[in-house]
């Protein structure tokens, strides 16, 4: 932008211009004829900044003016003679930022009209009237008073190129005021005032009813040649008429499609009144009541249940359709009538064909399938197997979820899971009451409607991960649902009427029995997976998990060829855990990086053996670990949620110094509680086992138990402690692959312990064979299956002196 003369501020020249009559009626070579006659265009001029788009001279248009900013301005230009004002663009700039430097150096001069003031604004009109230059700043803060030129507008009207630009905006100005409804008739008639003889003012007209941006709008304000201003104008009007077209296209859509949607809805509402009138249609509500009564034909619906419905439907008859109490009193009758009222499912009391189901889909866990189908008998007996809770108990990926639904197709019913895990609200099992916007049934309820039967298998898993809060106790509002003394009448919320839930048969699952209430444990009948050792996990990815992967990945079984030696190593070294969801993990890896194999190195077969496996899975996880041995280390077996696991225990002589025992290892409380009656028992009975009988008189012991970053508790690892205890005072090793667990009391006696089964599987995968047991658990132990107990060799004990013989080859030993 040029740089323009400028004087310091002074109120003496805003003063003195309101008297100021050097205005001047501009020759016709400096306007070129487009002052009307009379019009004075001073030579000096206030100046009012406007934002959205620049003004033309050939407009007509209200402006609207902030009062508190410009009032002073407007108020000068009143006492004007002329009662002209200068419009200049500005942009976006904001009024608190403006300065001198944002004005241009071209706007518009108009003539004031009617000003009109408001709280606080300034309404007038303006009345464009020629085109200024700025040659001298006079005020440079508000309100601003400038010198100006009015600049000549070169044209040549009669040029055959001006004339056709000059017809093709007129045709374009014509063009447009059919489209867009904002053009009235007033514009029309404004628009024959215009002649392609004057070209100047047709085209700032052009410009100033387009919607382009106030930018491009100021480049053909500056431009003052009306040729060049004609070339930068036209294209903005034809792009104005494309836009129009494109809005009237699409109004023209949307008024069909509503046109379509109205004449639908009225031809349809008409439909059902000629309907009704000749009695051959029913309105909603009717329907609704017909329909509430034809499912009420195909149920046994107790009397009770069906004098509610009946007080329903007689409610919902006389209720107008568009009331909120309809709506709720529908959705009530449609849950009501949705329930399978005395429909059951026929049982299959068929042991021959439940071992069928049960072996089919399970290999291994002979005892609990055994415990099936004794309680499958039972039923056939009794004639049905309804209102019985079974809770299987073990560690993750045991197979608890999958036995739940073969026993569902053993006996040929339905089966619906869902997990109560987490679950916090009451609500979620007895259902909200019907004055709670958006109260539904509970868990139980939705259930049987999507069963349709009466007895079906219903799986509550996660059991043992029930939580609280302030909505409820859930473990509690379980026991009404698991009690079969309370089952019978079973009372959800939402319903308020009396549900039989007595005919079906519940399962639950959990893999610890300590977060579970004692009320609702006392309900149910516990059925225990311990886990799989080698041999199973083998049968079972051979029959089970490996045809399933390739089948859901749609592999043929002899393109991917997995050895048995590499399927052990993979159980071995990858999957030690007692289930085998981690074992499935590792062999859809195996597949993956198959059938990479098979598409990039275009192979007829993979094969997986031993020596490639690291190339499938890296280096293994788990590796053969040797047995912890020697002089005050023993290994203990021990009990956890995921499965039994081998706990090694060690005992050393710190220092001679001071007298004392530490423990680590993040022992809990019970673990150190019999970490020191280990303690107090081998110091009182030294002399009775041949050990050195001062030998803790003068000995720091510190007693760890490796994993230190594993939480570990309970009562079972007394014996081992006290007998790496023992081992350090009497200075000699434990027998090398032995392994044992029991509590110790302060008199020596060895009580039992639990996960019995659970520990055998441990020992065995760490290939310990010799175990130490309690004598009041031999039971438990004669129970396991002969597959576990083969080749193994079981001491029992009953105090610690039978123990002390076995761990230390010992006849010297008193009991104690």
């Amino acid at each position: 932008m040029p740089r323009h003369e400028e004087i310091s501020d002074n109120d003496d020249i805003l003063a003195g211009f309101e008297d100021d009559s050097q205005s001047q009626e501009p020759s016709s070579s400096a306007s070129g004829g487009l002052v009307p006659s009379g019009d004075q265009l001073p030579e000096r001029i206030y100046l009012l900044p406007i934002h959205n788009r620049p003004f033309f001279p050939a407009q007509v248009q209200p402006l609207v003016i902030n009062k508190q900013r410009w009032a002073e301005t407007m108020q000068l230009v009143g006492n004007t003679p002329h009662h002209a004002v200068g419009l200049a663009f500005v942009g976006d700039v904001e009024v608190d930022e403006l300065g001198v430097e944002h004005f241009p150096e071209i706007g518009s001069a108009v003539r004031v009209h009617k000003p009109e003031d408001g709280d606080d604004q300034v309404q007038f009109i303006a009345q464009g009237l020629r085109r200024f230059r700025i040659t001298r700043w006079l005020s440079r803060k508000p309100p601003y008073l400038v010198e100006v030129t009015y600049p000549r507008e070169p044209v040549d009207a009669e040029s055959d190129e001006a004339r056709a630009y000059a017809m093709a905006m007129i045709n374009g100005i014509k063009e447009l005021l059919p489209i867009n409804p904002l053009y009235g008739e007033e514009l029309k008639q404004y628009l024959n005032r215009f002649s392609p003889h004057e070209p100047g003012p047709l085209t700032d007209f052009a410009a100033a009813i387009t919607s382009a941006k106030g930018a491009e709008l100021q480049e053909v304000l500056e431009s003052l040649p009306v040729m060049e201003r004609m070339q930068k104008v036209l294209p903005l009007l034809r792009k104005e008429i494309e836009v129009a077209q494109l809005q009237t296209e699409i109004s023209q859509q949307v008024n069909a499609q509503m046109e379509k949607h109205q004449r639908e809805f009225f031809l349809r509402e008409q439909l059902k009144v000629i309907q009704r009138e000749l009695g051959i249609s029913k309105d909603d509500r009717e329907n609704d009541v017909d329909t509430f009564r034809g499912r009420l034909d195909e149920l046994k619906v107790p009397e009770r249940v069906q004098s509610r419905i009946d007080d329903e439907l007689d409610k919902l008859s006389v209720l107008e359709t568009g009331s909120p109490e309809y709506g709720t009193t529908r959705n009530y009758l449609d849950w009501l009538t949705s329930l399978p009222w005395g429909i059951t499912s026929t049982d299959q009391l068929n042991l021959a064909h439940a071992r069928t189901v049960l072996n089919r889909d399970h290999d291994g866990l002979d005892d609990v399938k055994s415990r099936i189908v004794e309680f499958l008998a039972e039923g056939t007996f009794k004639g049905d197997v309804g209102g019985s809770i079974l809770l299987l108990v073990g560690p993750p990926g045991v197979g608890k979820t999958s036995i739940g639904r073969s026993i569902a197709q053993a006996l040929g019913r339905e089966f619906y899971r869902f997990s109560i895990g987490g679950m916090r609200d009451e609500s979620e099992i007895k259902g909200h009451r019907r004055t709670y916007v958006g109260a539904m049934p509970g868990k139980l309820v939705q259930a049987l409607k999507e069963v349709k039967v009466e007895n079906p298998v219903i799986m509550l898993d996660e059991i043992d991960k029930l939580g609280q809060s302030f909505q409820g106790d859930p473990a509690s509002a379980l026991l009404e649902v698991l009690d079969p003394e309370q089952n019978v009448d079973f009372l959800d919320h939402y319903l308020d009427v009396r549900l039989d839930l007595s005919k079906v048969l519940f399962v639950c699952t959990a893999n610890t029995l300590d977060s579970i209430p004692g009320p609702l444990l006392d309900r149910m009948e516990q059925i225990r997976l311990s886990g799989y050792i080698a041999e199973e996990k083998m049968a079972i990815a051979k029959h089970h998990l490996w045809p399933k992967l390739l089948t859901r990945d749609n592999i043929p079984k002899k393109r991917i060829n997995l050895s048995d030696a590499a399927l052990r190593q993979v159980i071995e070294g990858y999957a030690r855990e007692a289930g085998v969801r981690q074992l499935e993990k590792q062999l859809h890896r195996i597949v993956r990086k198959a059938a990479v194999k098979l598409l990039e190195e275009e192979l007829p077969t993979v094969k997986v053996s031993v020596k490639n496996l690291e190339e499938f899975l890296g280096a293994p996880i788990f590796r053969r670990e040797k047995v912890l041995a020697g002089e005050g280390v023993v290994t203990g077996l021990a009990w956890t949620s995921m499965g039994g696991a081998t706990l090694p225990i060690e005992a050393t002589r710190v220092h001679g110094l001071t007298r004392g025992l530490k423990l680590t290892g993040k022992l809990g409380d019970v673990m150190q509680e019999s970490a020191n009656i280990a303690y107090s028992y081998t110091l009182a009975n030294l002399e009775a086992y041949d050990a050195e009988a001062d030998f803790f008189n003068e000995s720091f012991i510190h007693l760890h138990v490796p994993e230190g970053a594993t939480p570990k508790d309970g009562p079972s690892a007394g014996v081992t402690m006290t007998t790496a205890l023992m081992s350090l005072a009497k200075h000699q090793a434990p027998r090398k692959g032995l392994a044992m667990t029991g509590e110790l009391t302060l008199t020596g006696q060895v009580l039992p312990v639990g996960g019995i089964r659970e520990k055998v599987i441990a020992a065995r995968r760490s290939d310990i064979y010799e175990l130490i047991l309690p004598q009041a658990n031999q039971r438990d132990y004669d129970e396991l299956p002969e597959y576990l107990k083969e080749g193994m060799i079981v001491h029992f004990a009953a105090r610690y002196a039978d123990l002390s013989r076995v761990v230390f080859d010992s006849d010297s030993a008193q009991r104690h």
